[in-house]
Formats: structure tokens, sequence, C-alpha cells
């Protein structure tokens, strides 16, 4: 369940804190595929199963872009920031994939407050975003998110 802060000025005195984890999310073959469709990326290590299953990985893995994508599904399911008029996704700071997401992998984010300041009449927050592989010690992706909240 996700932590409701009901103004984006709740940030201020979270900066250190672990927010939490999503749930977890089965990466299948289909959404693999939908993503390279909608990219235009048919890297055979994603698309090809029977290529991929000889390959370094054995099987298909999952785009490192549709891995960064899903920071946005598990982000709502971690926090909740009300109270604002708009809510904007600015950008993100260091991206990394330190493990492959393999066809059938479970995934889950987890979050943690590193920084937040007001800015321009909005609160800034810049989010460590750690993607996670079930049974895996390294994680597919660790990413700061950096979003704006306009408040009402």
């Amino acid at each position: 369940m996700a932590m409701v802060l009901q103004t984006p000025f709740e940030l201020l005195d979270k900066i250190g804190l672990h927010l939490g984890y999503s749930e977890w999310l089965e990466i299948d073959q289909n959404r693999i595929n939908k993503f390279a469709e909608a990219t235009g990326d048919y890297q055979w290590i994603h698309v090809d199963e029977n290529k991929a299953a000889t390959g370094p990985f054995g099987k298909c893995i999952a785009h490192g872009y549709l891995t960064l994508s899903l920071v946005y599904w598990f982000l709502p399911q971690i926090i909740d920031v009300r109270g604002t008029k708009m809510d904007i996704n600015y950008g993100t700071n260091k991206v990394r994939f330190p493990a492959a997401v393999p066809v059938g992998a479970k995934v889950r984010g987890g979050a943690e407050v590193i920084e937040v300041e007001e800015i321009k009449g909005c609160v800034q927050s810049t989010v460590r975003v750690t993607i996670e592989i079930k049974d895996c010690e390294r994680p597919a992706l660790v990413t700061d998110t950096i979003s704006r909240y306009v408040p009402e």
C-alpha cells in the first residue's frame, strides 16, 4: 500500500527515508514483444526465443528501457502525493542496469527519498528507485528519478 502524503511539502521531512516496495510484476514475453513493437527495438536477445535460448542469457531478456519505463508503474504503488495541481516527471539522474531481467522473472520497485527542495513554486524530489528481480542478488535497475509537484 502506498505511503500517502497530503501535500508535496510533506516530502521535505522524508529525506533519507525508504518509502517501501511495490507489488511484484511478472515480465512475460508478450510484454517484451509489445515493447519491441512500440520502440522498434527487435534485438534478438529480446524477441527471438529460439536464438536467445542459445545466447548468453539462455532465454529472452527484457529491454533495459522496458525496465526503466516500469519505474512509473511502481512509484504510484509506493508513494501517493496529494494536494497537487500537477505532477511532472522532470527526468532521471544516473541510470544503471546491473542485471538482465529474464523472461518469466518477477520484479518490483523500491524507493528512497534522496533529496527534496522547493524550486520555482513547486516541490522537487529526487527518489532513488531500485528495481529488484525476485531471487536475484543484483538489481535490474537503479536510478534517481526527479519529480516536480505543483501544489494546489
